[in-house]
């Protein structure tokens, strides 16, 4: 799992639209709000994904960019993105690369059944590309407030 001070690290992923992000081209522009998600559509993701949007412009005043990350492919992005009228930008870890580089790929269990999964989580990033804020299964309810409080705090 990552820790508060280190390097956050690099990837590059497709968005709703194919449009690749890499984390290193934000480097030195913004500070970076990088949220991990189970499953596009579901009650917890959706509220969690409309909460960011909703608070898309006091992340734009504390100049961070949110970016949200599930193993959902592109095309299941754009249809969750259009149903809800989702602003994030939302990103295909396919593979679950970067959810192994950021510690969120684990073992979990739901209804007795042990399997992999991404535990939902939350990395602030500043400009320099370093971890502020490292949190770990977080609710969804509330967490976008908690992430720009958290953001609005950084020097």
């Amino acid at each position: 799992m990552l820790q508060t001070g280190q390097t956050a690290p690099d990837f590059t992923l497709p968005d709703a639209d194919m449009e690749l992000v890499r984390l290193t081209g934000l480097k030195g522009k913004k500070n970076v709000v990088l949220y991990f998600y189970p499953k596009d559509d579901t009650p917890g993701c959706t509220l969690q994904a409309i909460e960011f949007g909703d608070l898309e412009e006091a992340f734009a005043d504390a100049d961070a960019v949110v970016l949200g990350v599930s193993r959902d492919d592109c095309l299941r992005h754009a249809a969750f993105r259009d149903k809800h009228g989702l602003s994030v930008r939302l990103l295909a870890d396919t593979e679950a690369e970067a959810c192994a580089a950021y510690g969120v790929w684990q073992e979990r269990e739901c209804d007795g059944v042990r399997k992999m999964g991404i535990v939902r989580s939350t990395f602030v990033i500043d400009k320099q590309g370093k971890v502020r804020h490292a949190l770990y299964n977080v609710n969804p309810k509330g967490h976008a407030a908690e992430v720009l409080a958290l953001v609005k705090g950084m020097k």
